[in-house]
């Protein structure tokens, strides 16, 4: 037995799940002194153990706001609508002609009828001519774009309004095919572990062990096994929130793994990430929450949104809320009305209205918490939109409506893959092999599916 450092009397174990044989994994029966086992005397004991941490787990981000389904492919795809309207973004255009550069395989066609604008200047022309990747625009204010010192030669955006034909002549020609956006993500296996030998698992400890899966008793390895299973379910949700692609050539590549698109690489690839006005603070004033609504606006508009939340920025938002108080200086009553000398004060929000989007808020203790995203915070939030969006399902061949966020692991008549255990080895009811040890084995199979990411927000 190792021996613990001098003057120690009763060491507990921190419960690392290291393999080490450490003075920290035993209890000390030998240590002299008046409080140590080498005397007559029976100390104190407590049994049960203190939960110090509370409740340790971090998942229940996607119970809230997604669904689980299963699936039988190694991929699952989708598509998701463009843009309804033409419109292009910082063109060049030669002010003199009035030749726009578009881009190969523009859809805007002669005859149509635009707006044109530099940021200063705002004009309307006609399309009298296009190519492959130009078209050719008349003012319908002026002969020239020269002639307005504001459209000097420089990029301009331009949207597509409608169309003008003169009596007589033909019809459009060409026309419009809607581009189609098929987005693809694949499961990954995750796996994990338990062993136990024989003999730890039938010794009985004097400490009485609880634990998140409802373990309870006198067994140790119940509560090891409890802690693994634990570990693991957080491990099922934080593996597709932070699942990466492994690119062409990385070391991940190399070694086996192919990754998957989690949610923050979602987000960050087809979504809007914001740190504030000020570049550093997310969310700390409406001013911030002003430029989070322009975002909206450009994309789905979808009104109501969920804001999942560290401590910090929380606490941001129930202050500028609070300071919408006119009643609340000095925090007596923000957050409550009719507050009485008796009443607890509430100082905290969960939502509010700005605009025509309603905001709830809640704390995400993934990002608070110091073993997980607490530790490494560059991430404060995220905005998820709420309710459902409409994807075409090529296994039913219908539109059907699904959650944004919706997780699809892999499962069969064979075999459900959604979350496996099971026990090998010859200890606990296993005799599977000659192994005096019983070894729990955990398995999932995977991925997450963002569906219109462009809702999205992440808050850094």
């Amino acid at each position: 037995m190792a021996t613990p450092s001098a003057g120690a009397n009763l060491i507990l174990s921190n419960a690392s799940p290291t393999k080490q044989t450490l003075s920290t994994n035993y209890f000390d029966f030998t240590s002299a002194g008046t409080a140590g086992w080498a005397q007559q005397y029976l100390p104190e004991l407590y049994e049960s153990e203190v939960e110090r941490y509370g409740d340790r787990t971090v998942s229940s981000f996607l119970r809230m706001v997604g669904a689980e389904m299963p699936m039988t492919s190694d991929q699952v795809v989708w598509s998701e609508q463009g843009r309804l309207h033409l419109s292009y973004e910082a063109k060049p255009i030669v002010a003199a002609t009035g030749i726009v550069t578009l881009g190969a395989n523009h859809a805007v066609r002669a005859g149509q009828t635009v707006v044109v604008s530099d940021g200063t200047t705002t004009a309307k022309a006609y399309v009298s001519a296009v190519d492959a990747t130009t078209a050719t625009l008349k003012r319908y204010d002026k002969a020239l774009f020269s002639t307005d010192s504001d459209f000097a030669d420089g990029n301009v955006n331009l949207f597509v309004f409608g169309s003008e034909f003169a009596k007589g002549t033909q019809g459009m020609q060409g026309a419009v095919t809607p581009e189609f956006l098929s987005l693809t993500n694949s499961p990954i296996i995750i796996k994990d572990k338990y062993e136990v030998s024989g003999s730890d698992a039938s010794q009985i400890g004097w400490v009485e062990i609880t634990g998140e899966s409802g373990q309870t008793g006198y067994l140790w390895y119940l509560k090891a096994e409890g802690d693994t299973r634990t570990r693991f379910e957080d491990y099922l949700e934080m593996a597709v929130v932070e699942g990466e692609i492994a690119a062409p050539g990385s070391g991940a590549i190399g070694a086996g793994a192919v990754g998957t698109e989690g949610l923050f690489a979602a987000i960050e690839d087809r979504g809007h990430v914001t740190a504030g006005i000020d570049g550093n603070d997310a969310a700390e004033d409406l001013s911030d929450f002003d430029e989070i609504l322009k975002k909206l606006d450009k994309q789905g508009a979808i009104e109501e949104n969920m804001l999942f939340l560290n401590r910090e920025v929380s606490l941001n938002i129930d202050d500028m809320l609070a300071a919408q108080n006119s009643y609340g200086a000095g925090g007596t009553s923000y957050g409550v009305f009719s507050n009485s000398e008796d009443m607890a004060l509430n100082l905290g929000f969960s939502g509010f209205r700005r605009g025509s989007y309603d905001f709830y808020k809640t704390d995400w203790k993934y990002l608070n918490d110091a073993s997980t995203r607490g530790l490494v915070t560059d991430i404060r939030g995220v905005l998820v939109p709420a309710g459902t969006s409409t994807v075409y399902d090529k296994v039913l061949g219908k539109n059907i409506k699904r959650p944004f966020l919706h997780v699809r692991y892999r499962a069969s008549e064979a075999d459900d893959r959604k979350m496996k255990s099971w026990t090998t080895g010859s200890v606990g009811g296993a005799f599977t092999s000659d192994l005096d040890a019983m070894e729990v084995h955990y398995l999932s199979e995977r991925c997450l599916v963002v569906q219109g990411a462009n809702n999205f927000m992440i808050l850094n």
